[in-house]
């Protein structure tokens, strides 16, 4: 078990971030079959393909390991944060940290082969070492990064309200089964830990995960503890809208409009709306303006952006359960 012993000064900065490299690092263990290849498997088969010809001896390597990952490969995370901000800052270790690292994992002649020219030489091997994460990220993550935004929109609108309406407590009630909190402590309850770790005041930041399910990652460094933990509503990320032609919902309030309201499972704004079915942005806030009058969608905004989502009025009518009155 690990025990994070929270002050009030933790407490107050408990919050959450995307982290690109999260979803990089784990969709690793999922491509490798270490966990989650039933469940993204439309992802595994097009990233297969897509990966043909790139030696990734050093990355399956380098997060094969059944307790933790180096360090190096959890940058800070800040909101907002891009793949190159997070790049950049793997790509600043320094020789020492890195080995540091390294060592907490294997003593010297326990190194696996292919991880040596990182061990022995950071400055030169780093660089195409983050060249290889470049090119995994483009070729596997990349393509399909506004979807996962789109789920973890979801998840923090979710734990958003939680927060609001229960504080701490609620929080982390639902957050993962192997998480507790009680009486300013975190305890996650994973096997080989043994660890109490007093987090000093730099708080906890928690940071939604498509390809971490059904696993957690958990990082206790000095200048940031972060928890990886599995977003809501995984199950359906890679499942198709239904068909709405000539349905009665098409019917009902018209072929665009139903397709809208398929499209909306996860939180996306009239951009990506506009894309996906040819049409302009103007063309789709109208739409949008007609269900959400008619309580069918809701929107918030994520910083500049305003996403939508079907209410479960919305959902009800897409998935045949409900009727409009």
């Amino acid at each position: 078990m690990i025990e994070l012993v929270l002050g009030t000064l933790d407490l107050a900065k408990v919050r959450f971030a995307r982290s690109p490299m999260e979803e990089l690092r784990s969709s690793v263990s999922v491509l490798a079959g270490r966990w989650g290849a039933d469940l993204h498997r439309p992802w595994v088969s097009v990233a297969r393909a897509r990966l043909a010809g790139l030696d990734l001896t050093v990355l399956f390597t380098l997060l094969s390991i059944d307790h933790g990952f180096p360090g190096f490969l959890n940058p800070l995370t800040e909101p907002g944060d891009t793949f190159a901000d997070q790049l950049e800052r793997v790509r600043a270790t320094n020789d020492a940290d890195l080995r540091c690292d390294f060592d907490e994992f294997w003593t010297p002649a326990e190194l696996p082969p292919a991880l040596r020219p990182l061990y022995d030489d950071p400055g030169r091997a780093l660089g195409p070492f983050c060249d290889l994460l470049t090119e995994y990220w483009r070729a596997t993550i990349e393509p399909v990064w506004p979807r996962l935004c789109a789920l973890h929109e979801a998840d923090l609108a979710h734990r958003s309200a939680r927060l609001t309406r229960g504080g701490l407590a609620r929080l982390f009630d639902d957050l993962h089964p192997q998480i507790e909190y009680a009486d300013d402590r975190l305890r996650i309850l994973l096997p080989h830990h043994d660890v109490r770790h007093p987090v000093n005041g730099v708080g906890v930041l928690l940071k939604p995960s498509a390809f971490i399910w059904p696993k957690l990652s958990i990082c206790d460094g000095h200048d940031e503890v972060s928890i990886g933990y599995p977003a809501r509503g995984i199950g359906g990320l890679w499942t198709q809208a239904p068909p709405v032609a000539d349905t009665p919902l098409a019917d009902l309030v018209g072929r665009s409009r139903a397709t809208l309201l398929a499209l909306l499972d996860l939180p996306r704004s009239t951009t990506e709306l506009a894309e996906q079915l040819g049409v302009t942005p103007a063309t789709v806030s109208e739409h949008l303006a007609v269900l959400r009058l008619n309580n069918l969608v809701h929107s918030r905004r994520a910083g500049r952006v305003v996403l939508y989502e079907r209410t479960p009025r919305g959902a009800g009518l897409v998935h045949g359960d409900s009727v409009l009155p």
